[in-house]
């Protein structure tokens, strides 16, 4: 029958006696082998409760996955796979962007859209993705904040869909048999698909059915 070294109790079970040292008697007055003790026996009893340790590190884990899932799926930053698209589709854009905020570049746009040119001061076309947007209000000047943007991913993330030789717009598709179909930057046409926006460049495209 244990008896307790600091008082006259005694108990009939080893446990007992552990649990009164541990509720009865300060840390302090106990010995180095019985603080041990009673740090191994509130740990057994303890087992059975949740675990909060693995439960904050499965919560960590899920809200990595959830912002990762954001970043690929809804802003496009990443590597891109499958063949270039004329829909205006941000997923079915050929090479997305990768290096989120590690450029900060600008360039002007004019786009004519059957016989009308789009206005991206609109509140729909601001601040539409982090790679490639308008903002404040401004309709002209574009904003780059990620490496390897192309002007194909850019217009998608407007809605537009561009190839080196047909528009797609709000479902209806221009190609060069249709009329005239400009895709330029700086005056020279190019291959939206692999184009990658500079510095300083103007983007103009011009979809004008026949």
């Amino acid at each position: 029958m244990p008896e307790c070294n600091y008082c006259d109790a005694s108990f009939e079970q080893e446990g007992a006696y552990l649990e009164h040292l541990h509720t009865e008697h300060d840390e302090s007055e106990l010995s180095r082998i019985d603080r041990r003790r009673v740090a191994n026996h509130v740990g057994d009893d303890e087992e059975g409760e949740f675990p909060t340790g693995p439960a904050i590190i499965g919560g960590v884990l899920l809200l990595t996955v959830g912002v990762l899932v954001y970043v690929v799926f809804f802003l496009n930053i990443g590597g891109g796979s499958g063949p270039a698209a004329a829909s205006g589709s941000v997923d079915e854009v050929e090479q997305t962007p990768y290096g989120l905020q590690t450029v900060h570049q600008h360039g002007t746009i004019d786009v004519t859209i059957g016989g009308n040119t789009l206005d991206f001061s609109q509140q729909q076309y601001q601040l539409q993705a982090d790679a490639f947007h308008f903002e404040s209000g401004n309709g002209q000047r574009w904003h780059k904040h990620a490496q390897g943007v192309t002007l194909e991913y850019a217009m998608s993330t407007l809605g537009i869909g561009v190839t080196d030789s047909s528009v797609t717009f709000r479902g209806t598709t221009y190609d060069e048999s249709d009329g005239n179909v400009t895709v330029a930057v700086n005056g020279n046409d190019v291959d939206p698909s692999s184009y990658v926006l500079q510095d300083g460049d103007h983007i103009r495209i011009v979809a004008n059915g026949s």
